[in-house]
């Protein structure tokens, strides 16, 4: 690093610092470095805001995206990239982001973003990649091993259940046990163990009442102990709460910089003794290892950054991001002798990244209309705004709207881009609604009553109503797509791309059929995660309800079959599926390939069916391959409450191959062995819960018919067919002495609980 000392690599060791030393390490020494310490040769390293490019600031920039940045490529934000569903892509971007760090002399990227999508009101949903935790994980983990291949590290964020921004500082997301584990956690799981991150940023908000910041079980016991995350946990910057209570949870570094203050509560802390100086210990130790690993990679990738290089790879990402959701009649891709009405403000104006701490200073920026007019020509088309995209801009609608009527009615395709306003999608704050702005629908309403080959091509950090969907051809769901985006989208409508991505995210008909509708946002500090399980697909799907467009949905210029699909478990435990996809069309595709599995008859409450596996596979015209694909054992497994363990339920899963969530190609049924449980009793265990025990079971059992055969007079009084056993199976065994009488003494049930749990 350029504020090297000495080689800490081999020199420093936390026993050589004192205790005030050892507690200024686990703070910020400004608002982006780490503190140094010039005594023991300890340098300051940088980290900096990401996910999907560098954004360094000046010295004394701030969090928010307000100060300078230097330039960098700007790579499609998560919202797009991982519509690509496609890890090598996403580590190759990855790959690019760790070197631009690495040459700017930073330590840390602070990135991916992996937080579930919960709703589509997030204003931060443009930095996630879904609302599937194994989608979320797998690509999440390929940008990290990305990233740190090149000598810097990541900061895997925002942890956890940090899924709005309202209130994001206070608030406490409400989540029960299953869905947390489930559906929260289970991504960030993912990440930890396949590609161990330098860093996890913990995040501003409470769970459970608790701050992230502050929570033992989730910093020490879930993330270390459990998933044996071996880096070091950062506060997102002013996240700290009560810094002594932190650090003893497992939180390592504040940042920002406290200018000394927290340092000096922890050492008042160690010496009135109420924290051991061991935990200081621990922490200083994982800052110092992080500053090594820093150390380790600095000066191995040396500039200048191949910006053309960088910018074509961009371009490649953005091309696989977009979503061909409609395409009717094969409008796409267009011809280019084709004349094209260009319409709307976006083709001239690109919005390519969202608002906050993760915008970047483009190296340099495409726009969809010029590169249009680079592949038709400026003979074949003509453009018109359409609208104004700034609230600040007071041209006229009504002559602006006129101007793009005139023009679409003289060609013989019109190309519409709409999207949403920087305003209106934003970190710090949340959507109110999922709505396009309305002089935008006008305008697409009265582009349609004179030229019915329209295509829509959308600019969106998150999803949108598309009222419109059945009456528009041809539809793009274009995102964010960086700063190459306007050419990916003029490569997309003219076929030298030919779309492949998918949604990561339901597209609903309406914001009251979301699953979080009624508790998104919360009131009084607390968000009730009522859904449970049910988010995104699982919700819609359970419930039987009508979409715009499903999870996993895209389209292509080409077409794809499914052979049938075949299912075996490995020695491992391991479900590997093989189904033969032929592309039947006549141009080269790319086909994302998705399993889900389900549970018919299960004992425990489940989603109609969880994606658990995917593949991007390309297949040129007329070929056929055979596609190998691998659900985890551990992803099938639920978080037992009971146990506290996770659980492979034993059964015949049904396993669906699928082009989308609501796409099944062929299915198979596979047995998959379970796994023992032995669920701890007590006085509150239901009579059904002790007869499945394998040791009080039949002891209970063997009693309860005794006792029963004593009963026929209490027996005939019943109603036929009335089965005592099953009417009496959620008794809580504790209490059962109130029918059974001496028989069940309060001592013989606790003797045979202990029996049962030795």
């Amino acid at each position: 690093m350029t504020d090297t000392l000495i080689d800490v690599r081999t020199a420093v060791t936390v026993a050589d610092l004192t205790l005030e030393e050892k507690a200024s390490l686990t703070s910020g020494g400004s608002f982006w470095k780490t503190k140094a310490i010039e005594r023991a040769g300890i340098p300051a390293v940088m980290v900096t805001d990401g996910p999907h490019g560098l954004r360094k600031q000046r010295e004394g920039g701030d969090h928010l995206g307000l100060g300078d940045s230097v330039p960098a490529t700007c790579f499609p934000p998560a919202a797009g990239i991982g519509s690509s569903w496609d890890a090598d892509l996403i580590e190759r971007v990855g790959e690019a982001l760790g070197t631009e760090t690495a040459i700017e002399d930073v330590a840390v990227l602070l990135g991916p973003g992996i937080n579930i999508k919960r709703s589509p009101l997030c204003g931060r949903n443009f930095e996630y990649l879904s609302e599937d935790p194994i989608v979320s994980g797998v690509l999440g983990a390929a940008i990290v091993r990305g990233i740190q291949s090149k000598g810097v590290g990541t900061s895997l964020k925002h942890f956890a259940a940090n899924n709005q921004e309202h209130d994001r500082m206070r608030a406490s997301s409400e989540v029960d046990e299953r869905p947390l584990r489930e559906i929260y956690l289970r991504g960030f799981q993912r990440v930890v163990e396949d590609a161990q991150p330098w860093t996890v940023m913990c995040s501003y908000n409470r769970i459970n009442g608790v701050y992230a910041s502050e929570d033992p079980w989730l910093l020490t016991q879930v993330l270390r102990d459990e998933w044996g995350f071996e880096g070091l946990v950062v506060s997102d910057w002013g996240a700290v709460n009560e810094r002594v209570t932190g650090l003893a949870a497992g939180m390592d570094l504040e940042m920002p910089t406290s200018n000394g203050t927290t340092d000096a509560q922890i050492v008042a802390a160690v010496q009135d003794g109420s924290l051991d100086e061991s935990v200081v210990d621990v922490a200083a130790g994982r800052v110092l290892d992080l500053v090594r690993k820093a150390e380790a990679g600095a000066g191995s990738i040396t500039g200048p950054l191949d910006v053309d290089a960088h910018h074509a790879l961009a371009r490649e990402a953005a091309g696989r991001s977009i979503v061909l959701l409609r395409n009717e009649g094969g409008i796409l891709p267009l011809a280019a002798s084709s004349s094209v009405a260009v319409i709307g403000a976006f083709a001239q104006s690109p919005r390519f990244q969202g608002a906050g701490s993760s915008m970047i200073n483009p190296t340099r920026l495409d726009n969809a209309l010029d590169e249009i007019v680079a592949v038709a020509g400026s003979d074949k088309v003509g453009y018109a705004q359409g609208f104004t995209i700034s609230a600040k801009d007071t041209a006229d609608a009504a002559d602006l709207r006129a101007a793009a009527v005139e023009l679409a009615a003289a060609q013989d395709v019109a190309v519409v881009f709409l999207g949403l306003p920087a305003a209106a999608e934003s970190e710090g704050y949340d959507r109110e609604h999922i709505d396009l702005p309305a002089v935008q629908l006008e305008l697409l309403d009265a582009v349609l009553a004179v030229n019915p080959n329209t295509v829509v091509v959308l600019s969106n950090g998150s999803v949108v109503a598309l009222p419109f969907a059945d009456r528009v051809p041809a539809i793009l769901e274009g995102w964010l797509l960086g700063q190459a985006g306007g050419a990916a989208t003029a490569d997309v409508l003219y076929g030298a791309v030919n779309p492949s991505a998918k949604l990561t995210e339901t597209i609903p008909l309406r914001l009251q059929d979301t699953a979080a509708f009624l508790d998104f946002g919360g009131s009084e500090g607390r968000v009730r995660y009522g859904e449970g399980l049910f988010v995104g697909y699982r919700w819609f799907d359970a419930r039987e309800l009508e979409v715009a467009y499903p999870f996993g949905h895209g389209l292509s210029y080409t077409s794809f079959a499914y052979g049938e699909a075949a299912a075996s478990v490995t020695p491992a435990g391991d479900i590997e599926v093989r189904v033969t996809v032929t592309n039947t069309g006549d141009r080269d595709g790319r086909e994302v390939v998705q399993v889900y599995t389900s549970l018919p008859g299960s004992a425990v409450q489940r989603a109609v069916r969880e994606l658990k596996t995917f593949a991007s596979v390309a297949l040129a015209a007329g070929e056929s391959r055979e596609v190998v694909l691998t659900v985890r054992r551990e992803d099938l497994a639920y978080w037992n409450v009971r146990a506290q363990e996770w659980v492979v339920e034993g059964g015949d899963y049904t396993i669906a191959v699928a082009a989308s969530s609501r796409d099944l190609r062929s299915t198979v049924i596979v047995a998959v062995e379970g796994d023992a449980v032995a669920t701890p009793l007590s006085r509150e265990s239901s009579l059904a819960e002790v007869f499945a025990h394998p040791v009080a079971g039949p002891i209970v059992q063997g009693a309860m018919a005794q006792m029963m055969s004593t009963m026929d007079g209490a027996a005939s009084i019943m109603p036929e067919g009335v089965d005592m056993m099953a009417m009496m199976g959620s008794f809580p065994i504790g209490r059962i002495g109130m029918i059974a009488g001496p028989d069940f003494s309060a001592e013989q049930i606790d003797q045979l609980i202990a029996m049962a749990n030795a």
